[in-house]
């Protein structure tokens, strides 16, 4: 089934999706590597590259069409979308059993118990 729109606006929308998608991909390696601890590092594990896969899935949904290829890409973002915050909420809950304390700032963690501002 074709649609009547033209080829060149799927390819605007495909790069308008994978591109942010692509640049959030690099920001969460990125953050895994700077930050300081193991907590630290499941956030942009566990938020910025469960949203760059979609955002790129998305936009394969885009080049695909009204195929089986688009449902398939639906069942992926479907299943990244609810296993990757259970994955890292998993390995948050194995690292805190196991004994790993979060870094803490103990100034900052002071002023808020006072009520203060960090």
């Amino acid at each position: 089934m074709a649609l009547p729109i033209d080829p060149i606006i799927f390819d605007i929308l495909t790069w308008l999706f994978i591109l942010p998608g692509a640049v959030l991909l690099i920001i969460g390696g990125i953050g895994m590597i700077t930050m300081p601890d193991v907590f630290a590092r499941m956030h942009p594990a566990g938020v910025i590259d469960t949203l760059g896969c979609e955002l790129i899935l998305v936009g394969l949904m885009f080049q695909a069409g009204l195929t089986i290829v688009t449902v398939k890409l639906a069942l992926i973002l479907a299943f990244i979308f609810f296993t990757s915050p259970t994955a890292t909420h998993a390995l948050a809950r194995a690292c805190l059993n196991a004994g790993v304390t979060p870094r803490v700032d103990e100034e900052k963690s002071a002023a808020l118990s006072r009520g203060g501002r960090p």
